[in-house]
């Protein structure tokens, strides 16, 4: 994918418009069994071992690292589906890539979420 670089602002854009949300910092929830075999909003099944994830605005194909600000353990996930729907979250991971993070224990924790390639799929 190409992407714009604006020199005289020093900020990169993304192909949707506005600056290019490249970084963000939040909490992070996991999900597993209850939709493990679902269809997942991008149409994909889903697999709750995958390593993928739910983001609100982010398309669908988009490969993201996600670091646990606890314990700095990365993982990188793909974006195919949405959510999560609860206030206050940036991401919702698979159970395997929440297993990664050691943090289902926890169920949520802060993270950092870095744009590695974005996907070309839809955008809301």
């Amino acid at each position: 994918m190409l992407f714009v670089l604006a020199a005289s602002a020093g900020c990169r854009m993304w192909p949707f418009g506005g600056a290019l949300p490249g970084v963000e910092e939040g909490i992070a929830s996991w999900y597993g069994n209850e939709y493990h075999g679902r269809v997942t909003a991008s149409g994909e099944v889903f697999d709750q071992e995958a390593m993928t994830a739910a983001h609100r605005d982010y398309p669908f194909g988009t490969r993201v690292q996600v670091t646990n600000l606890r314990n700095h353990r990365t993982v990188i996930v793909r974006i195919n589906d949405r959510g999560p729907f609860v206030r206050g979250r940036i991401i919702d991971l698979s159970r395997g890539a929440a297993r990664e993070l050691n943090m289902l224990r926890d169920g949520i924790v802060p993270v950092r979420v870095e744009v590695l390639e974005w996907g070309m799929g839809e955008v809301p």
